[in-house]
């Protein structure tokens, strides 16, 4: 291949990553770059694709968790995944077909819906929060052999 090719490929996936601003392609610009490198110093295109392929990973594996970590520090994140098989109290009658619903889940009152569009909870109710959707927890009632385990 030919400096110009590596060249095309680099500035491809920096586009990319322009584009996608989440440190995705970076890597593998900087494997185009060094595979550029070998190219103008001579060697074959079988030691450029080994080059980019090693630098692209090297980078990849031991620099993203690093970047990911130091480079957006203030990302907030929601842990939504953390409310999953929870065990929340129904405050407002859960009907699918009516819209309504209500659940308290560790002091804050979320919408409710019932995973089962045929299911009904009551007030009062234990229910298991099984997926999170939007601002609205998807739970299923807690059985009678549940409760008592």
């Amino acid at each position: 291949m030919t400096v110009l090719i590596w060249l095309i490929i680099m500035i491809i996936f920096l586009i990319a990553e322009a584009v996608t601003v989440g440190l995705a392609t970076i890597w593998f610009a900087a494997g185009a770059l060094a595979a550029m490198g070998v190219c103008a110093l001579g060697f074959g295109t079988f030691a450029q694709f080994v080059v980019f392929f090693i630098v692209s990973m090297v980078l990849l594996i031991f620099t993203r968790p690093f970047a990911i970590k130091y480079i957006n520090p203030n990302k907030i994140r929601t842990n939504y995944e953390d409310v999953v098989d929870k065990t929340v109290k129904i405050t407002g009658r859960v009907d699918n077909i009516n819209g309504t619903g209500t659940a308290v889940l560790n002091g804050q009152e979320w919408t409710a819906r019932s995973k089962r569009e045929d299911e009904i909870l009551e007030e009062g109710e234990l229910a298991r929060v099984v997926e999170v959707t939007g601002v609205k927890l998807i739970v299923v009632k807690i059985s009678p052999e549940e409760r008592e385990s």
